[in-house]
């Protein structure tokens, strides 16, 4: 720790006050300065995580029926390649032959946004399904789902795109939005 350390001897009688030398030791200083530096590095987050929470529903039972969704309460959102949007109201049954307008949108808030404000506005029933391609980039899957918090859209679900919707946005996406 801290040393005085002392000159012995008398010299001609006189008596004088001793000069003593002072020498610290910073080792244990120093040690609290690291260890200090080390708590606060390892207690510390130094940036929270940014999530987004997404309910998913639960899985049915077998012996339990899922509610079809109608037609009219449907509204499906169709993400491409290259950052293109396409939408089109109600359920695409090619079995049935009923093919719905597709229409392009673009990411402003004069576009899908105020497209599924207006559809909501509309029919508080709406469910909003997402489908997005291969093409389509993670950046738009998360654009929509902000989409839907801005809009305050309850009921909305990132649905796998089939083979039927496939070709839909292939076509619309060729033809420039519309069919």
């Amino acid at each position: 720790m801290a040393e005085i350390q002392q000159s012995g001897g008398d010299e001609g009688g006189k008596k004088r006050a001793k000069k003593g030398s002072t020498k610290v030791d910073m080792t244990p200083m120093v040690d609290l300065g690291f260890l200090l530096l080390t708590f606060f590095v390892m207690t510390t987050t130094l940036a929270k995580p940014q999530i987004m929470e997404i309910n998913m529903p639960v899985k049915p039972k077998d012996r339990q029926e899922q509610n079809e969704l109608k037609a009219s309460n449907a509204f499906t959102v169709l993400l491409g390649g290259d950052n293109r949007i396409f939408y089109y109201r109600g359920l695409h049954q090619p079995n049935m032959n009923i093919i719905p307008q597709v229409e392009e949108s673009n990411w402003s808030g004069k576009g899908i946004r105020q497209v599924v404000l207006d559809a909501t506005r509309a029919n508080p029933n709406l469910v909003v399904l997402i489908k997005a391609d291969e093409t389509s980039s993670y950046k738009n899957l998360v654009d929509i789902l902000d989409e839907m918090s801005i809009t305050n859209t309850q009921k909305y679900a990132v649905v796998e795109l089939d083979n039927a919707d496939a070709t839909l946005l292939r076509t619309a996406e060729k033809g420039g939005g519309a069919q």
